[in-house]
């Protein structure tokens, strides 16, 4: 069914097909029609940062920016769901063209540019919460906000996130805000981490309960970056790291339409490299702080490499564009196979 309906959409424009589908996918839940769209996907509970998730496969952040469909999204199958990036105030993104499918790769490239309507519309929508696995929301700043005073834009949104999140993911690794990418590494990314743990530790206080905070990184560094970022990450006791988000190398797609665009690149070619970063932060981290693996999963195959390569769970986005509903049942069904025989993440 969903060959036939991505058929039809991959006929539109990449953004106009991404907001009909969003639409689709909110009603369908709203009118109780979702399972029209999935089969049941079996409960394979896995402990993450403290939270229990229903099954291991989430859906990454970027896909539903404001929280318009994600109790739909929700509804096919998703252990967890993550919202965002959010932004303190709302911003247009980048103009456009900004979103462009590599069919023959099975990839996407993005150069969005945090578009959202902002975190006071967010926190309206997800107050409106049916879905009952776990809501990660994922934060960043605003474009014209200095790198240096990045930590007052996370700060605000955690504080008004705070009340409806099971976890907040702080985004320092989109290539497509000017600077963003600098927090992730020395200095930066030290005093990042201090302030929002501080933030954290300042709202666990004032609402009675702990939400656990995790960082997205970037697959474009090397050992020693990987090794400077897990050391930041234990010192300030951050609960969980997303690894990865897109790459801006784009060798392996440069031939094809589209394939030198400027942005982040998604989808089958980011496996190997996002892998490659897991397994180098999971010796690094030797199991303290957990992994949730992203970046080229279309298959069971592929997930279970990220979770071999010492991720506790993943997330996935492309796969799921270019797959549909199904991927999450596959996926949940092979990490299960793998962890009853015992050889799942660290």
């Amino acid at each position: 069914m969903y060959s036939h309906l991505r058929k039809a959409l991959f006929a539109l424009d990449p953004e106009r097909a991404h907001h009909l589908s969003l639409d689709a996918i909110g009603a369908a839940e709203r009118l109780g029609l979702i399972n029209l769209f999935s089969k049941p996907v079996p409960d394979d509970p896995v402990e993450l940062m403290g939270l229990t998730l229903p099954n291991p496969v989430g859906l990454a952040a970027g896909l539903d920016k404001n929280a318009q469909a994600f109790n739909g999204l929700g509804a096919l199958g998703f252990g967890f769901v993550e919202v965002g990036t959010v932004t303190p105030r709302p911003q247009p993104g980048n103009p456009q063209p900004r979103l462009f499918r590599l069919q023959e790769a099975e990839a996407i490239i993005n150069r969005m540019g945090f578009n959202n309507l902002g975190v006071d519309y967010l926190v309206q929508r997800v107050k409106r919460r049916r879905y009952g696995g776990v809501l990660g929301i994922n934060v960043g700043k605003n474009f014209d906000t200095p790198v240096e005073r990045a930590a007052d834009d996370y700060c605000l949104c955690m504080e008004k996130v705070y009340p409806y999140a099971d976890y907040i993911t702080a985004n320092v690794s989109s290539p497509n805000t000017k600077g963003l990418r600098d927090l992730q590494f020395g200095e930066s990314l030290d005093r990042l981490l201090g302030e929002i743990k501080e933030k954290q530790l300042q709202l666990a206080q004032s609402c009675g309960r702990s939400v656990p905070l995790a960082v997205k990184i970037a697959p474009d560094i090397d050992d020693e970056a990987i090794a400077r970022i897990a050391e930041s990450l234990r010192e300030y006791e951050i609960e969980g790291v997303i690894a990865t988000n897109t790459t801006v190398d784009k060798s392996s797609v440069a031939h094809l339409p589209h394939g030198r665009e400027e942005g982040g690149l998604s989808g089958r070619p980011l496996a190997e490299k996002s892998t490659r970063v897991i397994a180098q932060l999971a010796r690094e981290l030797r199991g303290q702080i957990p992994i949730i693996g992203v970046g080229g999963i279309f298959d069971g195959a592929s997930a279970v490499e990220k979770i071999r390569a010492g991720a506790t769970a993943v997330q996935i986005y492309s796969g799921f564009i270019y797959r549909g509903p199904a991927l999450v049942k596959e996926v949940v069904e092979a990490i299960a196979i793998l962890r009853q025989q015992g050889a799942g993440g660290r």
